[in-house]
């Protein structure tokens, strides 16, 4: 049955490779369940309701992907937008969660019809692939400070907008020893290596008392 939906032999590729593949996945995306609640509630979003969300969102998208498309990316929802959402649209521009929310809204639709209508592909080919890349890097760049910041490893500065935190604490060892772990894995071309240093570092913090769970 998986044969003939997926075609998996046709694609290179077997069940146990994709299973692997989709939880290191799952695994690098779950932060997003997280901060996408996070960044919404300061906007005066409910954050239960944002968790729920974000969690319907990225199930409903992975499912197009992988049963309609047959296409193995992952959807949830953009990181990027949602900082923009809250701390430019709601806080700085003083509109309420609500209207911005219509906006998003409206803007779903506008980008529907684009799709459609094959304008949006137009538009992506006229980009450069210089500029397409540029602002990969830039999303990149993002989530990276992102991280760094909720790893305590980059803190908030007067001065310099950002400074170097207490590396001697913690969460910033375990967020470096992850980091590294998975290089060495990687660079070692052991399969999964992502998905072994998350889970390694999420039992070290366990065991540690630093990270909360319910049994």
């Amino acid at each position: 049955m998986l044969e003939r939906l997926f075609q998996l032999k046709a694609h290179g590729t077997d069940l146990r490779t994709e299973v692997i593949a989709g939880f290191t996945t799952f695994l690098t995306m779950a932060y997003i369940i997280f901060v996408n609640p996070s960044i919404l509630a300061e906007a005066g979003m409910d954050k239960g309701a944002v968790f729920v969300a974000t969690c319907l969102a990225a199930a409903v998208g992975c499912l197009v992907m992988g049963i309609v498309a047959n296409y193995p990316v992952a959807q949830a929802p953009g990181m990027g937008l949602n900082a923009f959402f809250t701390y430019t649209v709601v806080l700085q521009m003083g509109h309420s969660w609500q209207v911005a929310l219509a906006a998003v809204f409206i803007s779903g639709l506008c980008f529907i019809l684009l799709s459609v209508l094959r304008v949006r592909e137009w538009i992506i080919n006229s980009i450069p692939m210089a500029l397409r890349t540029g602002i990969s890097a830039g999303i990149g760049l993002f989530l990276a400070l992102i991280a760094l910041q909720n790893a305590g490893i980059v803190v908030d500065h007067p001065a310099t907008l950002v400074a170097l935190g207490d590396v001697t604490a913690f969460a910033p060892a375990m967020a470096a020893l992850g980091f590294f772990l998975t290089i060495g894995l990687v660079h070692r071309g052991l399969k999964g290596a992502v998905m072994i240093a998350i889970l390694a570092v999420t039992v070290i913090g366990v065991i540690a008392g630093d990270v909360a769970y319910s049994g």
